[in-house]
């Protein structure tokens, strides 16, 4: 495994877009479940520790 401060920028790069990827996917997944769940937007802005209109524009679109 790759050390954090590797000295490479372009490793460190990578393994930056890797864990945004990663973690996009994962919120998305949550906010699904969330609304499957009858979360409203409120609720799960709050829990991601965004605003209502952000969440809900971000992934209102999904299925």
């Amino acid at each position: 495994m790759t050390s954090v401060g590797d000295a490479d920028p372009g490793t460190g790069l990578r393994a930056v877009l890797a864990l945004r990827r990663l973690a996009d996917r994962l919120e998305a997944v949550q906010v699904r479940n969330a609304r499957r769940l009858g979360w409203s937007w409120q609720e799960i802005a709050e829990a991601l520790g965004v605003t209502r209109q952000a969440v809900h524009q971000k992934h209102a679109k999904e299925p």
